[in-house]
């Protein structure tokens, strides 16, 4: 349930809860590492909030959970970089790789209908304005 900040508006504050991707703000897919981004480099939380388009209240809850769950954060972030820098495993790599020219082939054709509509002045569906 949220709590009301006193003396402010009627807007709750945030609640941080974890639906299985790690603790966020709820009512949003901003997790406390996103935050955590931001604020090690030592942003302020109206700045964090602004470029997240975020309330400033809800970072400042992102914050206070993260300097009240210091190490347990830090642990989890450490894997997340960690994990991100590795990037994706040799099985994952060869997916990609085996589906780059089908990719690649779909774009080029996209690319070329855009052309010829602009060409031709048709529309998407092909007929004529």
């Amino acid at each position: 349930m949220s709590t009301l900040k006193k003396g402010m508006s009627n807007m709750p504050l945030a609640n941080i809860h974890d639906r299985g991707r790690g603790p966020e703000i709820e009512g949003t897919r901003i997790t406390v590492y996103d935050v955590m981004d931001y604020y090690l480099d030592g942003w302020p939380a109206g700045r964090i909030a602004n470029w997240l388009s975020q309330r400033e209240d809800d970072i400042r809850a992102a914050i206070d959970y993260i300097e009240s769950h210091r190490a347990e954060v830090d642990d989890d972030y450490r894997r997340i970089v960690e994990r991100s820098e590795r990037g994706n495993p040799p099985e994952v790599r060869a997916i990609l790789e085996a589906t780059r020219p089908a990719l690649e082939a779909r774009k080029a054709e996209i690319l070329r209908r855009a052309r010829e509509q602009k060409q031709y002045g048709s529309h998407p569906n092909g007929s004529a304005p």
